[in-house]
């Protein structure tokens, strides 16, 4: 006898229609000279490589330098590109790129540098200042093509649509968001994360966690970015503290670069949440680390979340090694915010925002800056200023 179960079985929710943009991806030791090739395909004469400082006496930029002009081509640097990369600076590169007559724009370094570059390949085509761009879809004129070269594990800025500026008159970040700005190749090289501070490996790592766990939970996530999402929240749990410890350890660098690829592509397509679109108004006010704000941040913003939708959160304390079969969603959102503060712990990052200089009278202004950031508007939970104001104090 057959056993028909005749119960009314719920219906799958219906599926949205999906975008998943993705630059060309090279991936893998000594792949440097590989962006001296894409340049070439890409129509390079006068390539514009921005980096920084701090890559420069690391030696990288020279690398690639040398391989350029191997190419046959002509690179003219910029590196005067400080962290949280200023309108001012963006500009100033914009002038130079025009007066040196480059061509395709390459950035070699962390967030800040690929930013930047984003910043002057947006301005050669469109004119203006950069601060004009604020917002979503600003964008009208193609843009020169674009090469990356992370030398962080974290950011993912070279596979977003995203550039983050500081607005220096307001003291806050502003974010400018296309389809344009995602880059047309993004080279990684693992070799390069082995010259990074220690603050700057643990601050880049929390961002690429920051980057999984908000693009999982994001109105806008889908079939397509989640996947890459819980990958890279895998990965940073697993082997970020090990980069700390064991720096020249390269599977774990090699894991961390993959992580934060995998986090990249999640975020660049899903969006993120209200963690980042508070973050850029405390890093735009005071000039802090990007991924250290959100350290802070995340575990009190995950709590405010899941208590909304705490289903959401029981993949991520999976993909975190934290789930308990069979407890209440509800459980899995404090067990997933209680691992993100112990890995800031491990990896050293301040337990409040106060630690960081932020006061409780900054509260109103950053939340009502927090506010208009376009990744707010993709936080799965609705969010109000008084909603803001509670999570900063929460975090002071």
């Amino acid at each position: 006898m057959v056993l028909v179960d005749d119960k009314p079985k719920p219906e799958a929710p219906p599926l949205r229609l999906s975008k998943f943009h993705a630059p060309e991806i090279v991936f893998g030791p000594h792949s440097i000279a590989e962006a001296a090739h894409a340049a070439v395909r890409l129509g390079a004469r006068r390539p514009f490589v921005v980096t920084d400082p701090g890559l420069m006496a690391a030696g990288w930029p020279a690398e690639l330098l040398t391989d350029l002009r191997a190419a046959g081509l002509a690179p003219q640097v910029w590196t005067d590109v400080t962290p949280n990369p200023k309108d001012h600076e963006i500009e100033a590169a914009h002038v130079r790129y025009l007066e040196q007559g480059c061509d395709v724009v390459l950035g070699i370094g962390g967030g800040s540098v690929i930013d930047a570059a984003k910043g002057v390949a947006l301005l050669a085509a469109n004119g203006g200042r950069i601060l004009d761009y604020e917002g979503i879809d600003r964008i009208t004129h193609p843009i020169p093509p674009l090469i990356m070269m992370p030398s962080t594990s974290g950011t993912g800025a070279d596979v977003s649509q995203f550039c983050i500026v500081t607005d220096t008159e307001r003291h806050s970040k502003i974010t400018i968001m296309g389809r344009a700005l995602v880059p047309d190749v993004s080279v990684i090289d693992p070799r390069l994360l082995v010259t990074m501070p220690d603050w700057l490996n643990a601050a880049t790592g929390l961002d690429a966690l920051t980057h999984g766990i908000e693009a999982f939970v994001s109105l806008a996530h889908g079939p397509l970015t989640d996947p890459h999402a819980l990958q890279a929240i895998s990965l940073v749990k697993r082997h970020l503290v090990r980069t700390m410890e064991r720096p020249a350890d390269t599977a774990a660098r090699s894991s961390m670069a993959v992580a934060a690829l995998e986090a990249g592509l999640a975020f660049t397509n899903a969006i993120l949440g209200a963690t980042h679109a508070m973050s850029h108004q405390v890093g735009g006010m005071l000039d802090l680390p990007h991924g250290v704000v959100n350290g802070v941040l995340l575990p009190h913003v995950i709590r405010f979340n899941g208590a909304a939708l705490p289903e959401r959160f029981v993949p991520i304390a999976e993909a975190m090694g934290v789930h308990v079969p069979g407890a209440p969603a509800l459980e899995d959102v404090e067990l997933v915010a209680e691992a993100v503060r112990t890995l800031g712990d491990e990896v050293g990052v301040p337990r409040n925002l106060g630690a960081l200089g932020v006061r409780i009278e900054d509260i109103p202004r950053l939340a009502e800056l927090t506010l208009g950031d376009a990744c707010l508007t993709t936080n799965p939970r609705p969010t109000s200023v008084g909603d803001v104001e509670a999570l900063f104090r929460a975090a002071l």
